[in-house]
């Protein structure tokens, strides 16, 4: 996002593996139990980070997706609304393609609730969608459930518990456990194949300056608690 805000890089869309974590808010981390909810999420086995957009703790694991998309805009903050509404309709029309039936739209009881997550048949979350502007550019993050859920669910408890969240864990869903064949190839694609409706496609790698940014950034997300 800064890369691409200072005009250095390009708009960039970018698909990726994410860690295995807990990526907990803002509100989160102010919250009286979020010490406790930081040590139930490395009880089992997931890091802590904190990230910089979004409402409440999210999770990242080997089975869900990460997307990015990074734009330059001079006036970012007037498009807010309009990026988180092409974002989850972009995706749920992705999603669509492969035989899901999704939408857009927050479930009663889902986790990190959001009026623009992507669900499907209007009973699991599959996606949510967060947002951060900068002078300059904006970037909309998802985190998308390929599969997995039953994971998310473990750690939700206790970390949700501890932040005193009310959630439903039969709200939580998963790509592939509306679509099987939907694997991880099949969903990456069907994405890139959405966006190029709109955009010419480049494919690309993350440049050494990039990465050492990234790394110089790290701490604004670690979790010492």
């Amino acid at each position: 996002m800064q890369r691409v805000a200072a005009r250095e890089l390009p708009e960039t869309l970018r698909i990726a593996h994410p860690g295995t974590t807990v990526a907990f808010a803002k509100r989160d981390a102010v919250a009286r139990g979020y010490g406790a909810a930081v040590r139930a999420a490395r009880e089992n086995g997931f890091e802590a980070t904190l990230r910089l957009a979004g409402g409440r703790a999210a999770i990242f694991h080997e089975g869900t997706m990460e997307i990015g998309h990074a734009v330059p805009d001079d006036d970012p903050r007037a498009g807010i609304h309009e990026r988180f509404r092409e974002t989850s309709h972009k995706l749920a029309r992705a999603l669509t393609t492969l035989g899901v039936d999704a939408r857009v739209g927050e479930i009663d009881g889902e986790y990190c609730p959001g009026r623009y997550s992507v669900n499907a048949r209007g009973v699991v979350k599959l996606a949510g969608i967060g947002q951060r502007v900068i002078g300059g550019g904006s970037h909309t993050g998802v985190v998308l459930v390929i599969e997995g859920e039953e994971r998310i669910n473990e750690v939700l408890g206790p970390v949700y518990a501890a932040l005193g969240l009310d959630w439903n864990p039969a709200a939580t869903g998963s790509v592939r456990g509306e679509e099987p064949s939907a694997d991880w190839g099949r969903v990456s694609d069907a994405i890139v194949t959405e966006h190029a409706r709109e955009y010419d496609v480049v494919e690309a790698e993350l440049d050494e300056e990039t990465l050492a940014l990234a790394r110089e950034l790290a701490a604004e997300h670690r979790v010492e608690a």
